[in-house]
């Protein structure tokens, strides 16, 4: 099979950790069979250095040309800390999702047994944790209108969503509750905003339709406790924009390293294949960075965009090998630790022999 790849590794650490989930999708291909085909373009930072534009026309067409999208991170601290800056990295992250129609962000919580220890939680609150927040991504507050005054004392965010930006992300959640062990959340702040109240409308009138699914309704400052205090009580979480934004780095503490969590952008065009966590600039150039989650991106990406769930498996199993055998980066064990390459060299030598 012809795997055609756009490959995204942005700014930071992205160009690093993405070199590692190339390896490891090489020996996949290589013990299956398959072809894979990348095409490099530029986002973020590197893509306003290159050419003033964090997503330019070029990179987009290399996206809508490809089965699958493979993405780093975006990011520099020099639009980070200058509030006037006209031209942003993550501008160019929002316009390729609602140009992409990456409508939904799915991001799986899964704690390690080897890593137990790592986690801030005692380790019976998260052993066995294991839920997936579905987050809406093109709506909401971060697409809504914006703007400032002329005098510049004033500022606003719009949080507008149609019916049918709300529709098609409960569908999925309802989708993938009834999937796993039919238990649905649905994240609002219903007592606030009249957006979620409409969320919660929505979700009311949709419910009747998945009987099986047991349908809870949660204030988003209550599920911010309750992830903390009972993560295993979560089985499927859908929620707006914002809310998922926070929600998910929340939820990828209890594991142990925001470094291990992987996520999916669904799309109306070509889905997008990320690691969680941002570009990290102080390590860039480093190859001290944990590549995990962006190898796990990788499973992902064979397991959604391709239909490989066996390829999927077989990356899923090097990883939690190399966890076991504590063969990874300064962030989870930083007296024994390995350089980024050495983990994605081990990855992928560890398919070849066992796949």
């Amino acid at each position: 099979m012809k795997l055609n790849i756009a490959v995204l590794a942005g700014d930071g650490i992205g160009p690093e950790i993405i070199d590692q989930a190339i390896k490891v999708v090489n020996a996949v291909c290589e013990k299956k069979g398959h072809e894979a085909i990348y095409t490099e373009a530029l986002t973020g930072a590197a893509a306003i250095d290159a050419v003033g534009d964090p997503y330019p026309e070029s990179t987009h067409k290399v996206c809508m040309d490809a089965d699958a999208v493979l993405f780093g991170a975006i990011g520099h601290p020099k639009f980070d800390n200058d509030p006037n800056a006209k031209v942003r990295p993550e501008q160019g992250l929002l316009r390729m999702r609602k140009q992409l129609g990456l409508y939904a962000n799915l991001r799986p919580v899964e704690t390690f047994p080897s890593l137990l220890h790592k986690s801030p939680l005692r380790k019976d609150l998260v052993e066995g944790a294991n839920f997936m927040c579905i987050r809406e991504l093109t709506g909401g507050i971060y697409f809504g209108e914006k703007g400032r005054s002329e005098d510049g004392n004033m500022a606003f965010d719009n949080c507008v969503y149609t019916r049918e930006e709300i529709e098609r992300i409960l569908k999925l959640g309802f989708e993938y509750a009834m999937k796993r062990n039919k238990k649905l959340t649905v994240v609002d702040k219903a007592n606030v905003l009249e957006t979620s109240r409409l969320w919660r409308q929505i979700a009311q009138e949709m419910a009747p339709n998945y009987p099986e699914v047991d349908t809870q309704y949660m204030f988003v400052d209550n599920a911010a406790m309750q992830i903390i205090q009972w993560p295993k009580n979560f089985d499927v979480m859908v929620t707006e924009n914002m809310f998922g934004d926070i929600l998910t780095d929340e939820a990828s503490v209890i594991t142990g390293s925001l470094g291990l969590l992987p996520s999916a952008s669904i799309g109306l065009h070509t889905s997008v294949f990320e690691p969680i966590h941002g570009s990290y600039p102080q390590a860039a150039g480093k190859n001290i960075a944990n590549p995990i989650a962006t190898v796990l991106s990788a499973a992902l990406m064979f397991e959604y965009a391709f239909d490989l769930k066996d390829e999927a498996e077989m990356i899923r199993k090097a990883v939690t090998a190399s966890l076991e055998q504590s063969f990874v980066t300064e962030d989870i064990d930083k007296e024994n630790a390995k350089k980024t390459s050495e983990v994605g060299d081990w990855l992928a030598d560890y398919i070849r022999k066992n796949g």
